[in-house]
């Protein structure tokens, strides 16, 4: 049935709006050119979103161009802000930005391992409080939550998790109860792969598998544009996973035995001093992802990426070691490939940004010979930034129906 005359002004407003956010600002003539739609309904709708104080003139376009076919329109970008944390064992960060994703102020906090449930939780919120008060005036609209361990996809709470610090989830539900604003909470590894599928390794991918290698390992799924997560949250939860040569029993309690004691920090440097190795230098303490399966020793991650750094910069016994680790990523790639055939493999966390385009090859030849389905591996981009920047996405793309839905749609 063809559309109401409302209902049709609503999608063309929708449309509008969100070519303005992705790709403003853009004059009347452009947004007619993307849009398809005639001078003149571009000229009611653009008249309309600017009443409703959507959008605003920002500029002109040219510097030999004057008039009303030159006015650029962008979104009233400080309508309202979002904010990303990055949750981790020992630290909170935060980023506030307006409704394009500039960002207006950051900050982070460590919090020790001997801090208390609710000292933690005050002063993870009070960070959150104080960053928003130095980004400006206008109210937080929504909040994005980056965490280790299981969300419930009905519910949308960290659930309780094995290893991981009590105030993670009691943070969680405190946000939720303090702020005005929506809070949403997601896997630090799947808001990676949003991360590296809007503006990283896998933008040109609308399917693939992201490994998160760090102190634990973990994984997340994009289908089809689509991040999966199962049915009960747990998608890509491969340290259980069960490959040739884990070491342990396979237990629902802990990730012995499955791919996480081949791959894990703590195998990493073993793998690394059978090899000869000498002991890794200080890393650099980059910022990333808690692991999923994280138990104690995070930091152990960045040993094992120090170790994969120094192996590429021509280590004694470093050549043998990366050919090694290459081949125990591959196994469980092989498991993953064989089930979704994502047709890449995006590398991150700790280790896969340490290693590389160098690892990513390495481990690719090795898939080729364990697959026979052509999957390109590939380093992750954006390393320590991804899950704070995929937590801005997943609160910018949460306020935009909110804030941008034209009356009446």
């Amino acid at each position: 049935m063809p559309a109401s005359p409302s209902t049709a002004r609503a999608i063309n407003d929708r449309l509008a709006l969100r070519l303005l956010q992705q790709d403003g600002p853009l004059t009347a003539t452009q947004l007619k050119s993307s849009t398809g739609l005639s001078r003149p309904t571009v000229a009611d709708l653009v008249e309309r979103l600017q009443e409703a104080g959507l959008i605003e003139v920002v500029g002109e376009a040219g510097a030999e161009r004057r008039g009303p076919n030159a006015r650029l329109y962008g979104i009233v970008a400080d309508r309202a802000h979002l904010a990303a944390l990055d949750v981790r064992t020992g630290s909170v960060s935060v980023i506030v930005a307006d409704l394009l994703g500039r960002t207006l102020a950051e900050a982070s906090v460590p919090i020790g391992s001997d801090t208390g449930t609710g000292p933690a939780v005050e002063r993870a919120v009070a960070l959150l409080e104080r960053t928003a008060r130095e980004a400006g005036e206008s109210p937080l609209h929504s909040v994005g939550v980056g965490a280790p361990g299981l969300i419930d996809p009905a519910t949308g709470e960290l659930r309780v998790t094995i290893g991981l610090p009590a105030w993670h989830r009691e943070l969680v539900t405190s946000l939720q109860k303090r702020l005005p604003a929506r809070v949403l909470v997601e896997n630090e590894t799947n808001l990676a792969a949003v991360a590296e599928h809007r503006v990283g390794a896998a933008r040109d991918r609308p399917t693939f598998a992201l490994f998160w290698l760090g102190h634990a390992v973990g994984a997340a799924l994009m289908l089809d544009g689509t991040l999966r997560r199962g049915a009960s949250g747990g998608a890509g939860e491969i340290g259980f996973m069960p490959v040739p040569g884990a070491v342990g029993t396979l237990s629902a309690a802990t990730c012995e035995g499955g791919f996480h004691s081949l791959v894990g920090s703590e195998a990493i440097c073993a793998l690394a001093a059978s090899h000869g190795m000498e002991p890794a230098r200080t890393p650099h303490h980059e910022e990333g992802a808690e692991p999923r399966c994280a138990a104690s020793g995070p930091e152990q991650g960045y040993a094992a990426a120090a170790y994969v750094q120094d192996a590429l910069a021509g280590a004694a016994g470093g050549e043998a070691f990366l050919g090694a680790l290459a081949h125990r990523i591959a196994l469980g790639a092989a498991s993953v490939v064989s089930v979704l055939d994502p047709g890449c493999l995006v590398l991150a966390g700790e280790v896969g940004h340490a290693g590389g385009s160098g690892l990513a090859a390495l481990v690719e030849q090795r898939l080729t010979l364990m697959s026979p389905l052509r999957t390109e591996v590939r380093a992750g981009e954006l390393g320590g930034t991804a899950i704070l920047r995929g937590a801005l996405f997943t609160a910018r793309e949460a306020a935009q129906d909110a804030l941008f839905a034209p009356a009446g749609s």
